[in-house]
C-alpha cells in the first residue's frame, strides 16, 4: 500500500515564502511521476507542477518563475519551493503520485492548506 504525507503549509503573508514537503512510502517502482496539484472552493484540482524521477519538471504556466519543484528520490519525497506568494495561491495542496509501467496507479496525499493573507 503507497502512502502520502504531505507538510509545511499554513498561514503566510502576502510576499513570504512556504517549503512543501511530500513522503512517500510503501511499494513504489523506479519509474514515476510525483507532483503538485491544488484545490479551492468548488474548483476542479489543478496541477501545480510535477516532476519525473529523472527530474524533469513541469509547472503551470501562471506560476513558472515563483514556484520550484524538487524531488529526492532516495527519500522517496517531493518538494514544492514557493515564493512570493499571493492571495490567490490560497488553496488545499495535495501530493500525487503515479507509479506503474504505464504510469497506471495514481496515490493522493490527504493534502495540506495554504493561506496568504493579504
Amino acid at each position: 500500500q503507497v502512502q502520502l504525507v504531505e507538510s509545511g503549509g499554513g498561514l503566510v503573508q502576502y510576499g513570504g515564502s512556504l517549503r512543501l514537503s511530500c513522503v512517500a512510502s510503501g511499494t513504489i517502482s523506479s519509474s514515476n511521476f510525483m507532483g503538485w496539484y491544488r484545490q479551492t472552493g468548488g474548483k476542479e484540482r489543478e496541477l501545480v507542477a510535477s516532476i519525473t524521477n529523472g527530474g524533469r519538471a513541469n509547472y503551470a504556466d501562471s506560476l513558472k518563475g515563483r514556484f520550484t519543484i524538487s524531488r529526492d528520490n532516495a527519500k522517496n519525497t517531493v518538494y514544492l519551493q514557493m515564493n512570493d506568494l499571493k492571495p490567490e495561491d490560497t488553496a488545499v495542496y495535495y501530493c500525487q503520485l503515479k507509479t506503474g509501467l504505464w504510469l497506471q496507479n495514481t496515490y493522493w496525499g490527504q493534502g495540506t492548506q495554504v493561506t496568504v493573507s493579504s
